[in-house]
């Protein structure tokens, strides 16, 4: 069992300073993440926006010490008032599972095959609270009726591929809340769901944070999602985050450019006979790491001096933070 850890009543339930993540090979090292600082209170939603290589996945994975070998993590991490990276294997078996779990994208290759869901939940149990079988088993079935599966005890002896896609995803929030972790991150957990699972999940998740008081991070690259579900939103370009800011606010009128090319880019009601807008060229290469303004080159609003460094964050008011020479601000 993790050792309890007491923080001060204002410290964040997440601290990350100056977070950097290098992919280092033979031929080339990729620079992933370029100096992130999140903060996340107990009991909040916060969700890491942007295209896919913006950097927002391996931010979720370093918060966990969950990285290939290969990776090279710089900077502070400290969650629920521990130095991630100070942990050992032996810290960070207790960690993981227990102060903190993770929702993957893909459950089929999360969930363990040759174990029913039962097994795999209660083992959790085990593993973390020392319980007896029964009670670990007696958990299990608690836990899938948490998170609404039908039949539950009835699924507790069933394997992964013997569930639909949307109770794989109910089973995995099962397995991560199993041992009540202060926080929950989220890794495009609704993806592969079609659209009447997917708002479902969404909401089943939103009603457990609400209840069990956690923190969750949660990655998406849809607006529409992080609307659905977030009390705060972190916009990632190029491993950077460029905006944050309350969700209400930001979907109202964000401030960088590249946020607007995400809003203006995404589908909703009333949008029938327009054209969407699209963000002109590519994400940069990160094989080197980006010291000018990164998004410059596709940017209208971009001017020289837009190429004279990375530019600072800009605290606009009401919680708001943007990286730009120019933010939109009507």
């Amino acid at each position: 069992m993790s050792a309890a850890v007491r923080m001060e009543p204002s410290a964040p339930l997440v601290r990350a300073r100056n977070l950097t993540v290098r992919f280092v090979s033979r031929d080339a090292t990729v620079h992933a993440v370029n100096g992130v600082d999140l903060d996340l209170a107990q009991g909040e939603v916060l969700c890491l926006l942007g295209e896919s290589g913006s950097g927002k996945s391996v931010t979720l994975r370093a918060l966990m010490k969950l990285l290939p070998r290969q990776a090279r993590v710089g900077g502070e991490i400290m969650v629920a008032g521990r130095d991630v990276q100070a942990m050992d294997e032996r810290a960070l078996a207790d960690f993981r599972g227990g102060d903190v779990a993770m929702i993957f994208q893909e459950p089929m290759t999360a969930l363990d095959p040759v174990f029913t869901i039962g097994r795999q939940i209660a083992e959790a149990v085990q593993r973390h609270e020392g319980v007896s079988r029964a009670a670990a088993d007696a958990r299990a079935l608690e836990l899938l009726e948490l998170v609404q599966i039908p039949s539950a005890k009835r699924r507790l002896a069933a394997y992964p591929h013997e569930l639909s896609g949307g109770l794989r995803q109910r089973a995995m929030i099962a397995v991560a809340l199993a041992c009540k972790p202060r926080l929950l991150l989220a890794d495009e957990p609704t993806t592969a769901l079609d659209a009447t699972v997917q708002i479902q999940v969404l909401l089943l998740l939103r009603e457990l944070q609400e209840r069990l008081g956690m923190g969750v991070i949660f990655v998406t690259h849809d607006l529409g999602v992080a609307g659905e579900i977030a009390d705060r939103v972190a916009v990632m370009y190029a491993g950077r985050v460029v905006e944050e800011a309350p969700v209400v606010p930001f979907m109202a009128a964000p401030m960088h450019p590249y946020a607007q090319g995400l809003l203006g880019a995404t589908v909703h009601a009333g949008m029938r006979g327009k054209r969407l807008t699209t963000i002109p060229g590519a994400p940069p290469s990160l094989e080197t790491e980006p010291v000018t303004c990164a998004f410059a080159p596709r940017c209208a609003l971009a001017q020289e001096d837009c190429l004279a460094g990375v530019p600072e964050a800009r605290a606009m008011g009401e919680g708001r933070m943007v990286r730009c020479l120019r933010p939109v601000t009507k």
